[in-house]
């Protein structure tokens, strides 16, 4: 059995996290869609499993992390260049 080089909890996530460093250009198929990497994703973080429009949430386990701070195309690596944090509200304002 291949084992998969990412991770998808719930099926409300629109990203994956990667369970180790996946190459650029790697394709990839997710529930019978499939997708392209954009990017190197680093081992441990996420990249977008279908189109994201800046100012939407950002999903995954499903539950809400974050909001894109731009688009964030099918593929693309999901880092702080293009997320903000849900997590960094809830800290800054204790």
């Amino acid at each position: 059995m291949k084992k998969n080089n990412f991770i998808v909890i719930n099926p409300k996530d629109n990203c994956a996290t990667a369970l180790v460093e996946i190459p650029q250009n790697t394709k990839i198929n997710i529930s019978d869609k499939n997708i392209e990497t954009k990017d190197i994703i680093p081992f441990g973080h996420k990249f977008a499993i279908r189109n994201i429009k800046k100012g939407s949430n950002v999903i995954k386990f499903g539950e809400v992390i974050g909001t894109s701070s731009e688009d964030i195309p099918e593929g693309d690596w999901i880092h702080i260049h293009n997320i903000t944090s849900s997590y960094l509200k809830v800290i800054n304002n204790e």
